[in-house]
């Protein structure tokens, strides 16, 4: 009688009587990318315990701070620097990245006058312990001695040597963006003459037109080995991916030869995911240190383009036996890094 009674009493709850079922806990430990719904060109530095992250915002240079890159949403930036209204670096102020050396930050950013052919690379000093405090000082627009098409500027330090990185033209005219680096004197000097180190050579590196290299980042494995992460082929294709160099264990940065591409991307679109041109990257630790993560922007649909519906994603990568990064494919939701 009492099992009776209780089947009659389940058919009527699902048909509307009764009290419904309680919702399902939302898990606390995961995420869900995009991290904001907008964001070309995202870059994140930990300093402390504290991460500082930026992307292109196209008029000035804002930062976010938290201590828990997943909830990036919930964080109210800070403009450190606005464009003037006229001169060399007034308009279309692109990918800008914080980085702390000897001692005091630097934010490196690329600008014009409103004519694309004038982009240039430009860099801001603030002597603070944090960069929401303090003056930032501009230290006027870094360029090797050709003073050619500069954007996506980044340091690499190898055996206490800066060197500066970018994307570049080889003239004057816009046939093809290829990955130049140079020494550096000081961080807003550079020393000598630039290096051609990457151009578009693999098909997968020449869809759209003009063929691209750009968004140079470094990223070191446990030992030190040097690999240098940039965004391949149009960023107004779906087919914007990652490619990769290696330098050679004790190599020359300076020299083309001793920097080793990989001859397939190592990160690109993921339909299922609703990641398309997934590129121009940023890494970082997990706030205790025992993880790597990627992060990076991708559109959410195809044929998107290059505009602000580019968003920032994030997710863990691990490490092959060889000690190359593995990055597998763009996720859609994960486990947020670890401490967080």
């Amino acid at each position: 009688m009492v099992v009776t009674v209780s089947i009659s009493s389940c058919k009527k709850s699902s048909n509307g009587g009764g009290n419904p079922p309680p919702p399902t806990p939302t898990p606390t430990n995961t995420f869900t990318n995009p991290l904001l719904s907008s964001g070309p060109d995202p870059w994140i530095v930990k300093q402390g315990n504290a991460y500082y992250y930026t992307h292109t915002l196209g008029d000035r240079i804002a930062i976010w701070k938290t201590t828990k890159v997943s909830d990036l949403r919930n964080v109210t930036p800070q403009t450190i620097w606005s464009a003037p209204a006229t001169g060399p670096d007034s308009k279309e102020v692109w990918a800008p990245e914080i980085h702390f050396i000897n001692n005091k930050w630097y934010a490196y950013y690329a600008a014009d006058d409103g004519n694309n052919a004038n982009h240039r690379m430009f860099v801001l000093e603030n002597s603070s312990a944090d960069p929401l405090t303090g003056t930032w000082v501009s230290k006027g627009k870094i360029s090797d001695a050709s003073d050619k098409w500069a954007i996506d500027g980044t340091v690499l330090d190898y055996n206490n040597q800066l060197y500066f990185i970018w994307s570049g033209w080889e003239g004057n005219t816009n046939v093809r963006q290829d990955i130049y680096i140079a020494k550096m004197s000081d961080p807003w000097t550079i020393q000598g003459n630039r290096v051609m180190i990457s151009m578009p050579t693999f098909d997968w590196e020449k869809i759209g037109d003009p063929d691209v290299n750009e968004g140079p980042e470094i990223l070191k494995n446990a030992g030190g080995r040097v690999f240098l992460l940039y965004s391949a082929s149009g960023c107004w294709t779906d087919d914007y991916s990652l490619g990769m160099l290696t330098l050679k264990n004790g190599g020359d940065p300076l020299n083309p030869a001793d920097w080793t591409k990989s001859s397939t991307p190592v990160f690109s679109k993921n339909p299922s995911a609703s990641a398309y041109a997934p590129g121009h990257n940023a890494f970082f630790k997990s706030s205790d240190g025992t993880e790597d993560w990627i992060i990076y922007h991708a559109n959410s649909q195809p044929n998107q383009g290059c505009g602000n519906t580019r968003s920032p994603r994030m997710q863990k990568f691990t490490w092959n036996t060889d000690g190359t990064p593995n990055f597998g494919t763009p996720i859609s939701t994960g486990t947020k890094p670890s401490g967080e």
